[in-house]
């Protein structure tokens, strides 16, 4: 990582067969947003910096040698990803201590979301060297924006845990989130996840899968979590990427006595934790707070 543009490479990049000159670029880290499918997803600001920075990093050079082909960039991606973080990463703070420009993108959208450039971020604050986002694509607000769920607020939930009482545990955390739910899933696993997120959260529960953002075959399903359980399961082979988002819970008017009437009626016919868990899914109030609340009625009556 020792040579670089500084060196003397062309700092361009094409654009309808036009060669455009990228103009230098202050010291600091770049955080740039690159296309999540269609190349076409890549603004003027992300290609000026990808062409003009001194030290370009990304997780795979061969997809981003694709992207930089496209656009007839010429400068040299060096690899940082979570394998060589622990190698790569002081060099490119070493860069940056020589005052140079290092940009960072990730293998699609926005650097920084499930992505090992949080740790080279943080680094670079915490020393004290200017980080400057470069906006463009994300998957979880292309599918927010298509899904037809509410969008006046929204958690990003990245990866559910991959073994089913984990991925449980979690949606059951964040059953009473006021909020529309995103989550990354992988194609083999997205049927298990819907099949768990309708047990937990409640089948009538509205969500959407968004398969192949940007691409030639992007799809959104939608339905209550009942109907897209079914469907997955029928479904042999899925493919592509994708991100499933829940629309929020129903407003809770549960009173304090009606709470406490189920947890005793669902504590006669199973333990604890899983009463707090299904009370939780019928009231929309945060397991944890039942769990709590059932050992005290248990103590209370002991």
């Amino acid at each position: 990582m020792n040579e670089d543009q500084s060196s003397g490479g062309t700092r361009s990049f094409r654009l309808h067969n036009n060669q455009i000159p990228a103009r230098p670029l202050e010291p600091a880290l770049y955080l740039v947003a690159t296309p999540i499918g269609n190349l076409g997803d890549i603004t003027l600001r992300a290609l000026e910096t990808l062409a003009g920075a001194d030290v370009l990093a990304c997780e795979d050079t061969r997809v981003t040698r694709v992207l930089l082909d496209r656009y007839g960039i010429q400068n040299k991606p060096y690899a940082y990803h979570e394998y060589n973080a622990d190698e790569a990463g002081p060099r490119l703070l070493q860069a940056l201590e020589a005052g140079r420009s290092v940009a960072l993108v990730s293998d699609a959208g926005t650097p920084l979301v499930s992505d090992p450039g949080y740790r080279l971020a943080t680094q670079a604050i915490e020393a004290g060297y200017k980080v400057v986002p470069i906006p463009g694509a994300s998957a979880p607000l292309a599918a927010l924006v298509g899904s037809g769920l509410p969008n006046d607020a929204f958690f990003f939930a990245g990866f559910l845990p991959a073994k089913d009482k984990g991925r449980r545990d979690r949606l059951a955390e964040l059953a009473g989130v006021p909020a529309t739910l995103i989550f990354f899933e992988s194609p083999h696993r997205i049927a298990a996840t819907l099949a768990a997120a309708a047990d937990v959260l409640g089948g009538e529960r509205v969500g959407a899968v968004c398969r192949e953002l940007t691409k030639t075959f992007e799809e959104f399903r939608r339905g209550s979590l009942a109907e897209l359980a079914a469907f997955y399961d029928a479904v042999d082979n899925v493919k592509g990427e994708i991100v499933l988002l829940v629309g929020p819970p129903a407003e809770s008017v549960t009173a304090e006595a009606d709470v406490d009437a189920i947890l005793a009626d669902l504590a006669g016919t199973m333990p604890t934790a899983k009463a707090a868990a299904e009370a939780a899914r019928l009231t929309g109030l945060p397991r944890k707070e039942l769990y709590q609340r059932l050992l005290d009625m248990k103590e209370r009556h002991a």
